[in-house]
């Protein structure tokens, strides 16, 4: 079920809210559990049993852990392991059996082909989070097995992030009086900033962006970049906006969610792009893989390594294809380049090259990421870096596009933002008010006509 669907604006966030505020505030928990799976089940009802398991399975996991004295380090090993098999089989099984098939004396093994559970990723790595962070002692194991499930399954963020951890929600966990008409109001107009991204900006820029790499031979030089920044922005305000909608849910059920981007295309060093993009995954990478390496404390060799390790993880994380993996070595090299000695030049030049660097850098990933296959991710390639004209038709979609590109581009800067937050507080809070019931009017006609509502990272 998307956030951005008519079923989910008008039926299912309404009932549910009616009925968690109706309910004493000792049977809320549980009420978001079962509301959890319904929601999932919606779109997935064969794999809520696995939903289920996975809660059972860390449940016991933390608890193993916790009174499992000398024998914690094993107990956390087996439990990680349980869930890092349940994610290899459902996302890598196949991709693992077509790249052992293209070796000649195994090209005879079957193909594996296993429907992907929606959000596995998202909520196997909060589960690893909790068990990892109750054996470092940073919080302790949750009691009750509904908690539990709803932290795990809690539907804000259980689809695509951010990646909620659970020591950053333990306590709200706990407190049945965590919600309030401020937070309520306030999670309101974050859900309605993220809808407003997602259905009049991000959708359109789709369509043109599934328009123009159709056929990257006819788009020469200009109309293949311009492809390029209608895709960058529309995962932009795709994933931020399901962010803003998932911390704006979240705060409506009582919950403050981690921030989970921060403007990444005004960043000036691809290093910088990647503290301000899907911060709650970068966070985890950074927290349970490349410190545990060792991080920067490491020799020179041994950091670029751990670097290394790190994104062609976060690669595979994203997808079990090999235009992924060349995305997370692309990555690799580029901040391995930026440790060594253009993160250095970089800081001495005028931070419009930075900047300029950074969105070409970043444009240019994006293209190994959205085309799996290969001849057309090369010829895409091939058309940003060849001089060539465009077709008509080609330049008539950009033009025709072009002044949502640029309220796009706009929208990616802090600087509405920040002049709105300028506004004396009552006329703010006024224009917040109208503005959000615009934005619902909107969306709600943008949605009724036109059935193009793709969300890029369900697949993940």
């Amino acid at each position: 079920m998307l956030f951005s669907s008519l079923v989910f604006l008008f039926f299912f966030l309404p009932a549910v809210l009616i009925l968690y505020y109706l309910l004493p505030a000792r049977f809320r928990c549980a009420f978001l559990l079962l509301a959890d799976l319904v929601f999932y089940g919606f779109g997935e009802p064969a794999f809520v049993l696995l939903m289920l398991l996975s809660i059972v399975i860390n449940y016991i996991g933390g608890r193993c852990i916790a009174f499992a004295g000398r024998a914690r380090k094993t107990a956390l090993a087996a439990f990680l392991l349980l869930d890092l098999l349940l994610l290899g089989i459902f996302k890598y099984a196949g991709f693992l059996c077509d790249t052992l098939r293209l070796l000649p004396p195994l090209a005879g093994l079957p193909a594996v082909s296993i429907p992907l559970p929606i959000g596995i990723s998202f909520y196997t790595f909060q589960s690893m989070s909790y068990l990892i962070d109750v054996y470092r002692a940073d919080c302790l194991p949750q009691r009750n097995i509904l908690t539990f499930g709803a932290y795990i399954s809690l539907f804000p963020q259980l689809i695509a992030g951010p990646i909620v951890r659970y020591r950053d929600v333990e306590r709200e966990l706990a407190d049945p009086h965590r919600e309030s008409a401020e937070k309520f109001s306030l999670g309101a107009e974050l859900f309605l900033i993220g809808l407003s991204k997602k259905v009049l900006l991000a959708n359109p820029l789709g369509a043109l962006w599934a328009q123009l790499s159709a056929n990257p031979a006819a788009l020469g030089a200009v109309g293949a970049w311009a492809g390029a920044a209608a895709f960058s922005m529309q995962l932009y305000f795709d994933f931020s906006g399901y962010s803003d909608m998932a911390c704006g849910l979240g705060q409506m059920f009582g919950f403050t969610f981690c921030r989970n981007f921060s403007y990444p295309y005004t960043a000036k060093t691809v290093s910088d792009f990647w503290r301000r993009w899907h911060m709650s995954l970068t966070g985890w990478f950074r927290d349970y893989v490349y410190i545990p390496l060792g991080g920067s404390r490491c020799p020179l060799p041994r950091t670029l390594f751990n670097v290394a390790v790190v994104w062609m993880l976060t690669g595979l994380w994203h997808g079990a294809s090999w235009n992924f993996v060349l995305w997370g070595l692309y990555y690799a090299v580029l901040l391995v380049l930026e440790k060594l000695f253009l993160g250095k030049v970089l800081e001495h030049l005028p931070a419009v090259v930075g900047r300029a660097y950074t969105l070409v850098c970043v444009a240019a990933g994006w293209m190994l990421f959205a085309l799996e296959d290969m001849g057309h991710l090369r010829a895409y390639l091939a058309a940003m870096f060849t001089p060539g004209r465009s077709s008509g038709a080609a330049a008539a979609a950009v033009l025709a596009y072009l002044p949502l590109m640029l309220a796009a581009a706009l929208a990616c800067l802090p600087v509405v933002r920040t002049r709105f937050l300028r506004l004396p507080e009552r006329p703010r809070r006024a224009a917040a008010a109208v503005l959000s019931v615009c934005a619902l009017v909107l969306c709600t006609a943008a949605l009724v006509s036109d059935s193009y509502n793709p969300f890029l990272y369900f697949r993940f």
